[in-house]
C-alpha cells in the first residue's frame, strides 16, 4: 500500500474507532471529583496506581477542610498519611502533596501552574499528572496515558508502542489536537468498562475488528 493510500486508511480507521468509542461512552469525562485546579492536582497525586472511586471517597472528607495550598500544609505528614493511606502509597504521596503545596504557595501565590513544564516541576507530578491537570483544569490539548490509554491503544492498533510515552507521542500523531483530550476519556472509560487487561468483553466490544487480543482469540466455527 502506498504511504499517501496508508495514511488515508490509518485515518479512516482512528475515525472510525472514534465514532464508535462515542457511540459506547456518549458521558465519558474524568471520574475525579474536584472543584478547583488544586483540587484535581492532588486528587491526580492519589490516584497512581488507585481507582477514582476510592480518590473520591478520601478527597469528599480530605477537601471539606484541606482544600487549598495554604490549608494543606498546616497538617503534618504523619496527619496527611491517616487521612489518605486507604488510596495506597500514602507515604509518599502525602510527602509529594505537602511539598507540591508549600511549592504553590512560595512559588505561584498558591495557584496552580497553567503550562506542563511548571507542572512536572512539582513533587510527585510526572507527565501523566501534568497532561490531565493541564487538559482538564486549563483546556490545554494533551493526551495522558495511563495503563488502560496504553493497553487499550496498542491493543486496537492505534498506536505500536512498548512504553507509555512513546503510545502518547504516536496517538498525537494520529489523531486531531482538538480532540486529544476527548479521545484521551474515551480509551479511558473502554479500558475501564470493556477492554479489561485479563477478561476484556469482547462480546459488546463495538471496536474489536481492529483488536489484536481479539484476532488472537479462537473463532467458532
Amino acid at each position: 500500500m502506498p504511504p499517501i493510500w496508508a495514511a488515508f486508511f490509518s485515518m479512516k480507521k482512528t475515525d472510525y474507532i472514534i465514532e464508535k468509542l462515542e457511540q459506547m461512552y456518549p458521558q465519558a469525562d474524568t471520574e475525579l471529583k474536584f472543584n478547583s485546579e488544586y483540587e484535581l492536582l492532588v486528587a491526580v497525586i492519589l490516584s497512581a496506581q488507585c481507582t477514582d472511586k476510592r480518590v473520591n471517597q478520601v478527597t469528599e472528607q480530605l477537601f471539606k477542610e484541606y482544600n487549598t495550598p495554604e490549608k494543606m500544609i498546616t497538617l503534618s505528614q504523619s496527619e496527611l498519611e491517616n487521612k489518605i493511606f486507604s488510596c495506597g502509597f500514602y507515604k509518599n504521596k502525602a510527602k509529594n502533596i505537602l511539598e507540591t503545596s508549600k511549592i504553590l504557595v512560595e512559588k505561584y501565590n498558591g495557584k496552580v501552574p497553567d503550562n506542563l513544564k511548571e507542572l512536572q516541576s512539582l513533587a510527585g507530578v510526572g507527565r501523566k499528572t501534568a497532561n490531565v491537570v493541564a487538559a482538564v483544569a486549563f483546556n490545554i490539548p494533551a493526551i495522558a496515558v495511563d495503563t488502560h490509554v496504553f493497553r487499550v491503544a496498542n491493543r486496537i492498533g492505534l498506536t505500536n508502542a512498548k512504553n507509555e510515552l512513546n503510545t502518547e507521542l504516536q496517538l498525537q500523531k494520529v489523531i486531531p489536537k482538538e480532540k486529544w483530550l476527548r479521545v484521551h476519556h474515551l480509551i479511558i472509560w473502554h479500558g475501564r468498562r470493556c477492554c479489561d487487561a485479563r477478561k476484556p468483553k469482547c462480546d459488546i466490544c463495538l471496536i474489536k475488528e481492529y483488536c489484536k487480543y481479539f484476532a488472537r482469540l479462537p473463532k467458532i466455527k
